[in-house]
């Protein structure tokens, strides 16, 4: 199956790829993606094209994905995979994208075997062997360099869940050793609660502190749009997410911004 996929792939990329002119203008336009190299750039085209060809993007509540709107899309979530390759996205059909933030019906069993029902409203969601979903506005405002994307935030979930549950932890690569990647985020993951304890400004968003798979969903939304936040306070974290992910965005924003 995975040399019919493949081959599959490649016709797909020799035959239909995504439209050049209209790549380069929405690469151009998002300065997350305008910092790539022309390689880069077109690497990254390859996969949003296997990623819109395997994928469903599914507007609802009467949202509609325009053309630009899909690649945009396509283009946020393969980035995490630029130097991967696109099987680290299988196991999943669907992306659901909502106009707004959407409220999804959880139910909590509590300590006492209560179930509690709890209607909490989101901007992405990411189901184990299940789709990812995503409030419009909230991808519209990952375009800027602040920190804050939601799409990379649920594709990393998604990275996350390809050993199970998602608990902080992605499958590492063979030359990666689990005690180091353990130990680098246990001791930034203790440095955020810690400062939130002591009513410090924290560099991530707080809500990192939620969990460990929160906390590395997070770190990766920092690691590509604020590298060098990541790479000041938390260098260890950097390191083992710059093995994992095989890419250096502080050093690419140096280059063409002059920092980060």
């Amino acid at each position: 199956m995975g040399l019919i996929r493949n081959w599959r792939r490649r016709r797909l990329l020799q035959h239909n790829p995504l439209a050049a002119e209209s790549w380069q203008a929405l690469c151009a336009a998002v300065p997350l993606l305008a910092c790539l190299s022309a390689a880069e750039r077109e690497r990254l085209r390859e996969l949003a094209t296997i990623f819109l060809a395997e994928k469903t993007l599914l507007g609802v509540q009467g949202h509609t994905l325009e053309e630009e709107h899909r690649q945009l899309l396509a283009a946020l979530a393969v980035l995490p995979i630029l130097a991967l390759d696109s099987d680290w996205y299988e196991g999943f059909l669907e992306v659901i994208v909502y106009p707004d933030e959407f409220i999804p019906r959880h139910e909590v069993e509590d300590e006492q075997g209560l179930v509690h029902v709890r209607h909490i409203p989101l901007s992405g969601e990411s189901w184990s062997h299940g789709p990812v979903i995503l409030s419009w506005v909230d991808v519209e405002a990952s375009m800027a360099l602040d920190g804050y994307n939601v799409v990379i935030h649920e594709f990393a979930h998604k990275l996350d869940m390809l050993n199970g549950d998602a608990n902080g932890m992605p499958p590492l690569h063979r030359d990666m050793r689990p005690a180091d990647w353990t130990t680098a985020f246990r001791a930034a993951f203790e440095q955020l609660n810690f400062e939130l304890e002591a009513g410090r400004e924290t560099l991530i968003d707080p809500y990192a502190a939620e969990d460990p798979a929160e906390f590395f969903a997070v770190l990766s939304e920092v690691f590509f749009e604020r590298p060098g936040d990541v790479q000041r306070g938390y260098p260890a974290v950097y390191e083992q997410l710059r093995t994992f992910y095989r890419q250096d965005p502080a050093a690419r924003m140096q280059a063409v911004y002059g920092g980060s």
